[in-house]
């Protein structure tokens, strides 16, 4: 009886140790979807894109930046960048970059402002792009 009791206590010591491991790994990786980038003097907080999947989903459908700055994607090559403001509801500011040196920068008004989608292009290739939300009132 005694065997089994141990056995049990061991169980679920083990089940304890595995749940905090997973949780910690869970929360690790939760923080690398954001990252700190230094742009025109300003530390920003911001949610990483490294996937078509989240390139294409962006800041779409979003109404209010609550806890980060903005978004950066991050493109394994350096081409001609185009982006757009389908279901796009934040004024942003468009930052161009050519590894961490800005080469440009754009203005892509919200869908509700435009009422048609507006497309903005690169002036050269680059292979990260910033996009954080418009402060200025037009």
């Amino acid at each position: 009886m005694k065997k089994i009791f141990y056995f049990l206590i061991i169980i679920v010591v083990l089940l304890g140790i595995f749940y905090l491991i997973l949780s910690f790994y869970n929360l690790k990786s939760q923080k690398q979807n954001f990252m700190e980038f230094e742009l025109n003097d300003k530390k920003l907080k911001l949610l990483i894109a490294r996937n078509e999947q989240e390139w294409k989903k962006g800041l779409s459908g979003i109404y209010e930046l609550s806890d980060y700055d903005g978004m950066i994607f991050l493109f394994p090559e350096k081409e001609i960048r185009r982006f757009w403001n389908k279901d796009t509801y934040l004024d942003l500011l468009v930052y161009w970059l050519d590894d961490d040196k800005i080469i440009g920068q754009g203005y892509l008004p919200s869908i509700e402002k435009t009422k048609d989608i507006l497309e903005i292009i690169s002036p050269a290739p680059v292979n990260k792009v910033i996009e954080i939300k418009n402060e200025i009132k037009d």
